[in-house]
């Protein structure tokens, strides 16, 4: 990293979200609680796979694991958005900015390979349920686990180094309630020419990549559903499957917003409710959609209880 990145702006400010005066402490509310919520029930989820021995199968496995990065996900930028919401300060350190767009970089992209293995781990139980125990075994599991975090570490260092080599001149105020990476690249007097070109290949190719094995895994569920003549057999496949395309839909849904639905003059403030669309309410909701919808979930947290 370049000494004269940091000595020409030593911090960022975030203006944070749109919101009137008056309106900010019942936003703040709001806003804490749904961010307790995400933290309580993700890991509420975590502990009662943890703890139910039934639950220690590779679709829980794997729940876990994205309980954990749902936690992780929010935690990198809803605090410092509540603590400016609730103080008025608005800056954040230079090197704090880079650590919040990395962090956040590595948990979405975690994010987009866990819902993909996810997809394939049903695929496999309900296309090839003979081999599922064989070929959803414990080290394959922990591979594909380990590979995703393996993958998201480098993919959020590599556009993090990149843009630690640009210069950042007299705007540093970010239009946002967190450091992302394009808010960043539209403040440097560099040359971002390759920060984009690698945004765009490499970044929108692993969100096609996984999106299109999502797709791929689902619409050979959907062939074999509609082969199987058994009512009964149709409904149990639906409803291992009906939590986890839920999240998926809001998944990409809110990222559909962001990146493909045309900008027009107020794009600024639909990208940022689409951040907290993104950032704090698909979170939230996640557990109670996998606990909802899971009978096993809920006879865990049944006997959690009692």
């Amino acid at each position: 990293m370049r000494r004269e990145n940091q000595s020409s702006v030593p911090e960022f400010l975030l203006l944070g979200l749109p919101i009137c005066p008056e309106q900010q402490g019942m936003f703040f509310a709001l806003f804490l609680g749904m961010y307790l919520t995400t933290v309580l029930g993700n890991l509420l989820i975590v502990l009662l796979i943890r703890l139910d021995s039934r639950l220690h199968t590779p679709m829980y496995f794997f729940l876990s694991h994205l309980a954990f990065t749902d936690v992780s996900f929010s935690s990198v930028t809803v605090p410092k958005m509540l603590m400016n919401m609730r103080i008025q300060h608005l800056s954040i350190p230079y090197v704090g900015c880079i650590s919040q767009m990395y962090f956040f970089s590595l948990f979405v992209c975690l994010e987009n390979f866990l819902l993909a293995v996810m997809a394939y781990d049903r695929y496999v139980a309900i296309c090839q349920p003979l081999h599922y125990t064989t070929v959803m075994r414990e080290e394959m599991c922990t591979l594909l686990v380990a590979g995703s975090w393996l993958f998201s570490c480098a993919h959020a260092l590599l556009h993090t180094l990149l843009l630690s080599h640009l210069s950042f001149c007299a705007d540093n105020t970010i239009s946002h309630f967190f450091c992302e990476l394009t808010a960043l690249l539209k403040l440097t007097c560099s040359d971002t020419f390759l920060n984009e070109l690698v945004n765009f290949t490499e970044g929108g190719g692993f969100v096609f990549l996984t999106f299109c094995a999502i797709l791929g895994s689902y619409t050979r569920i959907g062939a074999t559903i509609l082969r199987v003549r058994s009512i009964k057999r149709i409904c149990k496949a639906l409803s291992t499957c009906g939590s986890h395309l839920l999240v998926v839909f809001l998944y990409y849904g809110t990222l559909a917003t962001i990146y493909f639905i045309p900008s027009s003059n107020n794009s600024k403030v639909k990208d940022i409710i689409a951040s907290v669309m993104y950032t704090m309410v698909t979170p939230m909701l996640n557990p109670f959609i996998y606990s909802l919808r899971n009978r096993d979930m809920r006879l865990a947290l049944g006997i959690l209880y009692r």
